[in-house]
């Protein structure tokens, strides 16, 4: 693939108009300077707020700027910034014995064995709507979305997906924050995450709404479905119409 083509963004606006999404695409950006996406907003230095804190701002067009040195949460700093913020053992006593997490300490243990943090290339996390001049930084897209526009986007990451490929869609858990990257295998596979599952974040957003994040490559597929595709099929067409009857 030629280099303009790599760093060319994918057109989401047909899909957008498709699936009536009203809410903006959020980018997860890991590069070498944050200049190109001001104005960001930041964490209060030394404070504790979660990521999704900002999903307001996110809306009005702001970026969300971490680092390894501000990061928000501890979560954040964790899944997202490879900072260890507490001991093992302290993970496992508040996610188990005070969050109920896990049906017992062995899983989580088990759990944490398994699980990689995301490590940063660069030492700026940008978090907000697209920058189309960046996409080369970009490293994961999220839609947030209602029920119906999730089945449509689920239908659309397995579109291409043959049983012989890894699992188009996943819902693993793991923190909100995790889940916007830290979640994937591989970032350089066509794949999607079902995420805001994480009832300790759900508080920002509205109870309607779960995110549905994917890697780049999933992100070029969905935006090249076309006419033959279901999004301009009947199925979609009757369940549009039955919601504007309610």
């Amino acid at each position: 693939m030629a280099m303009e083509e790599r760093n060319a963004q994918p057109d989401p606006s047909r899909l957008i108009q498709a699936i009536g999404l009203e809410t903006p695409l959020i980018g997860f950006y890991d590069a070498p300077d944050p200049i190109p996406f001001m104005p960001v907003i930041e964490p209060q230095a030394g404070g504790h707020v979660c990521t999704f804190a900002f999903y307001r701002r996110w809306r009005e067009g702001k970026m969300l700027h971490l680092t390894r040195h501000n990061f928000g949460c501890g979560g954040a700093g964790t899944w997202m910034c490879g900072v260890s913020t507490r001991t093992r053992g302290e993970y496992v006593d508040f996610l188990v014995d005070g969050e109920g997490l896990k049906a017992s300490r062995q899983l989580m243990e088990k759990w944490l064995d398994v699980t990689r943090p995301y490590l940063p290339e660069n030492q700026h996390l940008l978090i907000g709507p697209l920058h189309a001049n960046q996409y080369e930084h970009l490293r994961t897209v999220t839609f947030y979305v209602n029920p119906d526009q999730l089945g449509m986007l689920v239908l659309g990451a397995q579109y291409h997906s043959s049983p012989e490929d890894p699992a188009p869609v996943l819902a693993p858990f793991g923190s909100g924050c995790m889940q916007m990257v830290g979640s994937f295998p591989d970032l350089n596979a066509a794949q999607a995450v079902i995420g805001a599952t994480d009832i300790a974040m759900r508080q920002y957003l509205p109870p309607d709404i779960v995110a549905f994040t994917m890697t780049r490559s999933m992100f070029a597929r969905l935006c090249a479905l076309d006419d033959k595709s279901f999004l301009y099929k009947p199925f979609w067409q009757r369940l549009k119409q039955a919601r504007a009857k309610r």
